[in-house]
């Protein structure tokens, strides 16, 4: 019995810092180098402070701006930092007949015609459902272009300039194929508060 549990507990330690330590330092060591952005989060920098991530949608609520879809979260953005509000990923899980999902698409129609209510276009579906993870970035080109007359009312420009914008950061399919052509909510955000 001796005999096997040093061999045994040499290729555990063996394997612990292999595994555990050298592999994850090495690992860490290359994205650092070869993809420095991604590898710390893909993080968006303005005048040195952070903006947020391309990665994970914000939340939008002012008129001016752009809004991205809505969270499962909860009532609280997600933040990866702030476990007392308990914003970890999730969906909602709530299948297309359930009564709950129908009147809570309802009352954001009902939210959305409000705040823009002579605009006649038909509402995109990402703007009254949440993702499936309840971080998407992205909403759908038809999303975006739905609000372009409240954006642009809100901000005093010409919709033709804030639709500009839209096209200008609306990113292609995946490798030409995979999705839809979709528009980062934050960059456009951003974008829009650069315009002078």
């Amino acid at each position: 019995m001796k005999s096997q549990l040093r061999p045994l507990l040499v290729l555990f330690i063996l394997l612990t810092i292999l595994t555990g330590v050298l592999y994850p330092l090495a690992v860490t060591g290359i994205a650092q180098l070869v993809f420095p952005v991604k590898a710390n989060g893909s993080l968006i920098m303005v005048n040195g402070k952070n903006a947020g991530s391309e990665l994970i949608g914000q939340q939008f609520d002012d008129p001016k701006y752009f809004w991205g879809r809505l969270s499962a979260t909860g009532t609280f953005p997600y933040n990866a930092f702030n476990a007392e509000n308990l914003t970890a990923s999730s969906g909602s899980n709530l299948g297309p007949t359930n009564p709950v999902l129908i009147d809570a698409v309802k009352t954001r129609i009902t939210a959305l015609k409000a705040e823009d209510p002579s605009n006649s276009a038909p509402i995109p579906v990402d703007l009254v459902t949440a993702s499936a993870s309840g971080l998407d970035p992205h909403i759908s080109v038809d999303a975006a272009y739905y609000q372009v007359s409240r954006v642009a009312s809100a901000r005093g420009l010409d919709e033709s300039a804030v639709k500009s914008l839209v096209d200008k950061y609306t990113e292609p399919r995946q490798f030409g194929i995979l999705g839809e052509p979709r528009v980062n909510v934050l960059l456009l955000n951003l974008a829009l508060d650069g315009i002078k």
